[in-house]
């Protein structure tokens, strides 16, 4: 089955996708070089599995005085991972995929060499490195993501054992890199790399979910209220925004309902919640978290694809 879409060559889409990869990968080795290698920590993936090796090999090599290098040993891993994915799962990889790994180790590699000392750590402080390295690996996967790509490594390991397994790919993707981080408190015998790097993975994690779906401040309401025709107006003519009606049954009474869904601002939720106070203090109101909207009045879906 294949995953991959077809893409006309040098169009609009095609320059902006690699251009994201070409920035996603950078910054993505700029994290790892400035401040998680430095302090041997581990998050998980082929580069974790690399700084593993890099520090291990430290002096074995008259070549490679420093160790194997991060960059060269992450590209060996992703190679046979992704003839081996494409093989497995079909050819849902793509171009684009390995244009990143290659990208992310060639800067790696590359910003190591230029720097005075390769392995010196922009800050001393672990835990603020741990921080700002967490924002800029997930920023650059975010970018790498948003082109359509993926970042290869342990996430091919996972998918081929959902293909045989009953498990889940979120929690098998975070086996795999508990896996590689323990592997890291095997090698250097430190109980703080693996604490450190969960708190580098949780970060990523966060900043990936930022980059893809953006920073978006406005808020989902389910409104229940016997005034919803009232409600409806506030919404529509004050404050200019759109809903939709749901019909719902009350549980205890049986009696129907009319549920207003809507999507407004912080600030418009306050202004709403005093509205509805005045009119109907008893109406039920549940206001949640809206991470990405996309449609009218809000980010067009064809717009955010096709950039």
């Amino acid at each position: 089955m294949a995953f991959l879409s077809k893409e006309k060559l040098f169009s609009k889409k095609w320059f902006t996708d690699y251009l994201l990869i070409l920035i996603g990968s950078f910054i993505l080795a700029a994290g790892f070089v400035y401040f998680i290698t430095p302090h041997k920590i581990v998050p998980g993936g082929v580069y974790g599995i690399a700084i593993v090796v890099h520090y291990l090999t430290e002096g074995v090599f008259s070549f490679w005085p420093n160790g194997i290098p991060i960059g060269l040993f992450g590209l060996v891993l992703n190679i046979p991972l992704t003839i081996a994915g494409i093989k497995v799962l079909g050819p849902r990889f793509g171009i684009k995929t390995i244009v990143g790994f290659v990208l992310t180790s060639v800067f790696i590699d590359g910003i190591s060499y230029m720097r005075p000392i390769g392995n010196a750590a922009l800050v001393d402080d672990v835990l603020l490195s741990s921080v700002f390295g967490g924002v800029l690996i997930g920023f650059g996967l975010g970018l790498i993501f948003k082109s359509r790509a993926t970042s290869g490594g342990s996430d091919i390991i996972a998918m081929i054992i959902a293909k045989y397994t009953r498990l889940q790919l979120g929690k098998l993707l975070i086996y795999v890199d508990s896996i590689i981080v323990f592997l890291a408190l095997a090698a250097f015998q430190d109980w703080h790399i693996p604490l450190y790097s969960w708190v580098v993975i949780y970060i990523a994690g966060r900043a990936i979910d930022l980059t893809i779906e953006g920073a978006d401040y406005n808020k989902a309401l389910l409104i229940v209220s016997k005034k919803h025709v009232e409600i409806k107006h506030k919404i529509l003519n004050d404050l200019e925004r759109g809903g939709t009606f749901l019909k719902g049954e009350g549980m205890f009474t049986g009696e129907e309902k009319q549920i207003i869904y809507t999507v407004v601002s912080r600030r418009e939720v306050a202004i709403l919640e005093e509205f509805i106070s005045t009119i109907d203090p008893d109406a039920f109101i549940t206001i949640m978290d809206a991470k990405e909207i996309l449609g009218e009045g809000f980010q067009n879906l064809n717009s955010k694809v096709n950039t």
